[in-house]
This record gives structure tokens, C-alpha cells and sequence, in this order.
């Protein structure tokens, strides 16, 4: 039996708007119990958190670890402090029962949005999410439409296709599953190029908008094995898909072989929204964990 379908709506402050989510609800619940625990642990606010990696993705094999990814907020006394610049700005939890919880301060996030971080752009859009209260996610996703850089963010895909593209070229046998992420960061460049935008997270929708009509077919098989797999073995090389990737990487290395990434389209325009944003977290972050809403 497949396993139950767990909406993600569900859970506390999602929008009625969030996509239902192939989630087990043993591990929706314990997912939840966990993101409850880290605000009382840390007196912080969670603002939003979603799945990140193959299950955001859309190929994630049945023993696929779950990578919750999440963004918080701590009360305003916080901030004012004077070594707050020295402050840890991340929290971070060893896998135990294959889920994997990590989060970001909304300070960190912002920054890194003004450096168009492919990271981050992925959790904002992941289809699966967990929280979502107040509009700092949805206002941070509608800004990124009109001020992410697309240099800046082919330079992350160029750079994490590159580095996966290694561990299936020139190799008899491949660890198939590495096809994915070699592919997904290469069609998410055409995507760009195509002047689509933020390039979807879901790997099925980039394939569908961007890959060449002859290797969809192709892609789709193994895709089709990756699923059905606890672990997509090693293989012989597949000749289409490796034509393709060596093609891609060398059509746009020159592009994007500097040094750095270039920050935000007008990057004035928005740091003071970007503010606003901020302050407007900061004040909803309640001063003491005990007074935070009851999951």
C-alpha cells in the first residue's frame, strides 16, 4: 500500500495553498514534534519550514532521508545585543531516523537572499512545507521573482553540476542516481536562459519545460527506476545523457567560470524591504518560548 497522503496544511500556520505532500504521517507527526521542540529549546520562532532535497525534488528513493530545512526568528532583545554579530545564526541537528533538521536565523537568510543563494530559493519554493505563518516566506518568494540575479544563480548550478558531473563522466560504471543531480542543476541553467525565472524546485517540471524532447523518454525510465529503488545502483553509462551533460557544461563554461557572483538586481531598491521584513518577524517573535502557540 502506498503510504498515506499527510497535507502539509495540516500543520500549524501552513496555508490552506500548500500542496499535499506524499508524506508518511508517522513522520509528518514526528517532523512536527521536532520543529516544536527546537523553538522551546532555543526560544525561537520557526517562520517557515519545508523538505528540501530528493523529496522536494521529486525523486526521492523509498529510503530517501528527510532534509527539513527551516527558517526562525529570535525574540528582539536578541538582536540588540552587542555581540550579536558573533552569534550563532544557525541550528543544527545530527540525522537521527532519517530525518535531517537544520535552520537558518532570519538574518542569515536575508543576506544570502541578497546574494541570490540557490539554497535558499529552493526551501522558499520547496512544494513541501511544513509551517508557514505570517508573508515573510511569501514576500521574500514574490521578491525573488523580480530581484534574484540570474548570473548569481547560474553560477550555483554551474558549480554543484560540475562537481556531480565528475562522478559520471568518463566512469564504466556510474552511480545512476548521480544522473539526477547532475541533470536537474543543468536544466535549471535552460530554464534561465529561457527567461522563466526562478527555475522550479520539482525535477519533473524542469524536465518538462526545458529538457530536449529526445531525452525525456530516457529520463523518464530512470527516473522511474530511481523510484521504485531503495538504492539506484551503480550501471553502465547512459551515452544520450552524457552527450548531453558534456555539451551543456561546455557551452556555458566560460560564463560562468569568474570568481564570486554578482549580488540582487538593484540591490538598493530592496534591502529596505528586506528590512521591513525583518522587523516585522522580530516583533511577531513572542520573548519567551512558554508563550509560543501550542502545535
Amino acid at each position: 500500500n502506498p503510504p498515506p497522503i499527510y497535507s502539509t496544511a495540516l500543520l500549524r500556520g501552513a496555508r490552506d495553498t500548500v500542496e499535499f505532500s506524499q508524506i508518511p504521517e508517522s513522520f509528518a507527526v514526528e517532523i512536527k514534534q521536532r520543529l516544536a521542540q527546537t523553538e522551546l529549546e532555543h526560544n525561537v520562532k520557526i517562520l517557515y519550514a519545508c523538505e528540501s532535497g530528493s523529496r522536494a525534488w521529486g525523486f526521492a528513493s523509498p529510503d530517501s532521508d528527510y532534509d527539513v530545512r527551516f527558517i526562525y526568528a529570535h525574540p528582539a532583545d536578541w538582536y540588540l545585543s552587542f555581540d550579536v554579530e558573533r552569534r550563532r545564526d544557525v541550528i543544527e541537528y545530527p540525522i537521527v531516523d532519517e530525518i535531517d533538521c537544520n535552520g537558518w536565523d532570519i538574518r542569515k537568510a536575508l543576506y544570502l537572499f541578497t546574494r541570490t543563494n540557490g539554497a535558499l530559493l529552493e526551501w522558499l519554493n520547496s512544494p513541501i512545507r511544513y509551517i508557514e505563518v505570517g508573508d515573510c516566506a511569501e514576500q521574500l518568494r514574490a521578491l525573488a521573482e523580480v530581484t534574484a540575479n540570474s548570473v548569481a544563480l547560474g553560477y550555483h548550478y554551474s558549480h554543484m553540476a560540475r562537481g556531480q558531473s565528475a562522478k559520471i563522466l568518463h566512469r564504466d560504471p556510474v552511480r545512476l542516481k548521480k544522473y539526477f543531480y547532475v541533470l536537474r542543476q543543468l536544466l535549471a541553467i535552460r530554464h534561465q536562459e529561457q527567461g522563466l525565472g526562478v527555475p522550479p524546485v520539482e525535477f519533473r517540471r524542469l524536465v518538462d519545460k526545458t529538457a530536449p524532447k529526445s531525452l525525456v523518454p530516457i529520463i523518464e525510465e530512470l527516473l522511474a527506476l530511481k523510484i521504485q529503488s531503495p538504492e539506484l545502483g551503480l550501471g553502465k553509462p547512459v551515452p544520450e545523457l552524457n552527450e548531453f551533460i558534456e555539451h551543456e557544461l561546455a557551452r556555458h563554461s566560460d560564463e560562468y567560470d569568474g570568481l564570486g557572483r554578482p549580488d540582487l538586481v538593484d540591490k538598493s531598491a530592496v534591502l529596505e524591504r528586506l528590512n521591513e521584513i525583518f522587523r516585522k518577524a522580530v516583533c511577531e517573535a513572542p520573548g519567551d518560548a512558554k508563550f509560543f502557540r501550542s502545535l
